[in-house]
């Protein structure tokens, strides 16, 4: 960590070149002693990434800033106020800490909060900005936090860990192929806390994961503006009962819940006998879709499914506690009535249709419009439509 960088001179041109080519400012000479042209240019882009990401950290005065790609892992600053509320108790470690997001915001709801960050740089870093931020309860520690852990007596009300994928892993991945390895060291973990909480990507098969962990009480899915971002798996001490699963979409200041015991996700659900014109569309939230529990949404909102493996939903009505995209349906179209119209417009959207969205683009000369969508999909008598639709909810 490079003290210099913090001099109110240095802020204020990282501050003044927060749009410049950095790859120039990285290559020229420094204008400044004691810091290369490198650490200019790393200081700049990873600020600049902060800052939607993390506007408490880019608004805060002498934050230091790390490697970009530690910028890139670490979680928004919507999801650590989230999972920050699942924390249990007074104290707290977070075995993975990082740039130090999640223990900041877990700072706001326990009492005492020990960070643990393997890479003493990092760990240097996060103890700066955690000064520049007034957080005055959260400890630092440069080493590994579940060998740290396995070294104490002292017991955590919560453990929080967010363990990485090994590089050498595909998409496809399961808990033991991260680092650190959770399921070897479940046993540890629970002697020394009542909650643990696991952050994962989403990429994590749900049954998979709870095959190989145990006394899983919830698992949060949790998703911004229709993308899922992560996996939040928590485990309570002594917990033997049915798994509950809360899909969560986070959105500006809104937040909806769909939750639901893992029992009741293939319940029967009703398919529409057709559609019709000022009639609406429902396509779930990500964080929906990734529960599985495709018909329990139908049934849970008192919609209709458009087909087995179409999920997309329909009503007479609104319903605006929905998680997702709501259309009001303008046209329904048969292909062969789609292919006589000219001068297309909208936002193209496949769901169960053969074909892919950018060759339907090309093939009819569909032209980008922001308010208007033409959505391809098949409905349960097997028939491929085209409904031209507004959105009237985004979330």
């Amino acid at each position: 960590m490079n003290n210099n960088l913090l001099a109110k001179s240095i802020q204020d041109y990282i501050n003044a070149n927060l749009n410049a080519d950095v790859n120039q400012i990285a290559l020229a000479k420094s204008p400044f002693e004691g810091i290369a042209a490198a650490e200019l240019a790393t200081q700049i882009t990873a600020k600049k990434k902060s800052e939607k990401k993390l506007p408490t950290w880019f608004n805060t005065k002498a934050i230091y800033y790390p490697p970009v790609l530690s910028i890139e892992q670490t979680s928004s600053e919507i999801t650590a106020a989230y999972k920050s509320k699942l924390a249990k108790g007074e104290t707290l470690i977070d075995v993975t800490g990082g740039f130090g997001v999640d223990a900041y915001y877990f700072s706001k709801k326990v009492k005492a909060v020990t960070h643990c960050e393997i890479n003493p740089e990092l760990s240097e870093i996060a103890k700066h900005n955690a000064q520049s931020l007034n957080a005055t309860n959260i400890t630092f520690r440069a080493e590994d936090g579940i060998a740290y852990l396995q070294t104490i007596k002292e017991h955590f009300d919560t453990i929080y860990v967010d363990p990485a994928r090994r590089a050498e892993k595909g998409k496809v991945f399961m808990l033991n192929d991260c680092t650190p390895d959770i399921v070897s060291n479940l046993e540890t973990l629970l002697e020394k806390a009542n909650r643990i909480i696991i952050k994962t990507a989403p990429l994590l098969d749900i049954s998979a994961g709870l095959q190989e962990l145990k006394q899983v009480s919830e698992i949060h899915i949790v998703s911004v503006k229709n993308e899922c971002k992560e996996l939040l798996w928590v485990i309570d001490k002594e917990f033997d009962q049915e798994t509950k699963i809360i899909a969560v979409t986070l959105n500006s200041e809104v937040e909806k819940n769909f939750t639901f015991f893992r029992s009741s996700a293939d319940s029967s659900v009703q398919f529409a006998d057709g559609l019709a014109t000022g009639d609406y569309l429902y396509e779930p939230d990500a964080a929906l879709l990734k529960s599985g529990a495709f018909n329990l949404i139908g049934s849970t909102y008192d919609i209709l499914k458009l087909h087995p493996q179409t999920q997309l939903f329909t009503s007479a009505t609104v319903n605006k506690d929905f998680p997702g995209r709501i259309f009001k349906i303008e046209t329904v179209l048969t292909t062969n009535d789609f292919k006589k119209l000219e001068n297309l417009k909208g936002n193209v959207i496949v769901r169960n249709y053969p074909a892919k969205p950018e060759d339907l683009v090309k093939k009819y000369k569909i032209k980008a419009d922001q308010n208007q969508f033409l959505i391809f999909t098949k409905i349960a008598n097997g028939e491929n439509i085209i409904i031209k639709a507004s959105i009237i909810q985004y979330y």
